[in-house]
């Protein structure tokens, strides 16, 4: 009986720390004010000190641009905010959705020459929400998120007569595919996918796994349960490897095969799920979020023929 009791208060002290820890893991990942850029640049491991020089160039130019800030309302009542690049009689209008941790304004600085200079396409680079000016404490993961781009989506649509595409990095990768599961309306044209993960869940059993060297179990169960009671949404409540069987926008899926924090695996399970058209492009030695610095012309050479395939106004 001794030996039972003992075993007992040891699993309870066991569940003690395993709820202590889930509950440091949730407030260091999906509350915002303790997720930290510095933090995911150094697990994402990208190097992008051999990059800033054409980084600052780029982003000189993007700074002289016409812009104004821009700001809706979700409808769960926040307040989100965008910058809106536009151009005197452009036809296509791109909605960027940045990563985890990031804003607008940073993750679209090298894709600014290629749709603003050269293709003469207007931007609208959002915050998504707990991100930048955006409002909100708990960060969406694109399964909130996918609902904003909705509301985007609409003040494009109010603002201009332009045909529409959504490109999205990392967590905002993961945001347009989990939209295109969504009824969008037909002038959203065509959608890019840039390193994305599939779900919440599934991106932090990888990180666990692979940096952290802890197992997922009962940490992300834990988490999902928190999550579910402070945001409303489930870890896994919205897969974007789901979410694309139910795609009608084509999409066409970029990745790094040296990513580490998001794996090339999770675009390749995507990519073969995705119901409407689709293309591929694994950029070899990219990193995460790298694939556009590091084979440009790979990159924009994709864009070129994509937007040609599907928008009138390419």
């Amino acid at each position: 009986m001794k030996k039972i009791a003992a075993g007992v208060c040891c699993l309870g002290i066991g569940a003690v720390a395993c709820g202590g820890v889930a509950a440091y893991f949730y407030r260091r990942t999906m509350i915002r004010s303790n997720a930290k850029v510095e933090r995911t640049m150094k697990m994402a491991g990208t190097d992008w000190g051999q990059y800033m020089e054409l980084i600052g160039e780029r982003k000189s130019y993007l700074l002289e641009q016409l812009h104004e800030d821009v700001f809706i309302q979700s409808d769960d009542g926040l307040k989100l905010h965008a910058t809106f690049f536009p151009r005197e009689s452009a036809k296509v209008t791109v909605i960027c959705f940045h990563g985890y941790t990031s804003e607008g304004m940073s993750d679209y600085i090298g894709l600014s020459d290629y749709y603003l200079r050269r293709r003469g396409y207007q931007m609208l680079l959002v915050d998504e929400r707990a991100h930048g000016q955006s409002e909100g404490k708990y960060i969406g993961f694109g399964c909130l998120d996918r609902y904003d781009s909705l509301k985007w989506i609409d003040w494009v649509m109010e603002k201009c007569n332009t045909e529409i595409v959504l490109h999205g990095t990392s967590m905002g990768g993961a945001n347009v595919l989990m939209t295109s599961g969504l009824e969008l309306p037909s002038q959203v044209k065509a959608i890019v996918s840039d390193c994305a993960f599939t779900s919440p869940k599934e991106v932090f059993t990888h990180v666990l796994h692979t940096m952290y060297h802890m197992p997922a179990f009962p940490l992300i169960q834990i988490s999902d349960r928190i999550n579910r009671r402070q945001a409303g949404y489930g870890m896994d409540e919205c897969n974007a490897a789901r979410e694309v069987k139910k795609a009608k926008v084509p999409i066409l899926f970029i990745h790094g095969d040296a990513d580490t924090f998001v794996p090339v695996e999770m675009c390749e399970k995507v990519y073969e799920n995705c119901a409407s058209e689709k293309r591929k492009l694994i950029i070899k030695g990219a990193a995460h979020a790298e694939s556009y610095y590091k084979d440009m012309g790979a990159y924009e050479h994709a864009l070129d023929e994509w937007l040609k395939l599907h928008l009138e106004h390419a």
